[in-house]
């Protein structure tokens, strides 16, 4: 955790909003930090930095503390799962096969 990463502003506030998310998540479930610390395997350092969104947190982090918040890391699977923008530039890339006339 000792590096230090530089973000965007936006950036900076998605994460820190994302560290919210989770802290409410363990809250609304009333899971204690040492519960998700001995189901995670990480020590309760790294869980804070984790619910205050911190960017030096290694994204395995991140996962561990979702799964040990009664799975969340399956919601890991959503993040770009319906990549509209991206199927729409891939279609507009295809080539349609022509094909001679037959005469």
């Amino acid at each position: 955790m000792g590096r230090k990463i530089v973000l965007t502003p936006s950036l900076q506030r998605t994460l820190q909003r994302m560290g919210e998310q989770i802290k409410l998540a363990r809250l609304r479930r009333n899971i204690p930090v040492e519960v998700i610390a001995n189901r995670s395997g990480l020590g309760r350092t790294t869980i804070w930095a984790v619910e205050k969104g911190s960017p030096s947190v290694a994204m395995g982090a991140y996962a561990k503390v979702l799964h040990a918040i009664e799975g969340m890391d399956k919601d890991l699977l959503l993040i770009c799962k319906d990549d509209a923008k991206g199927r729409l530039m891939q279609d507009l890339n295809l080539t349609v096969a022509r094909r001679a006339s037959k005469r």
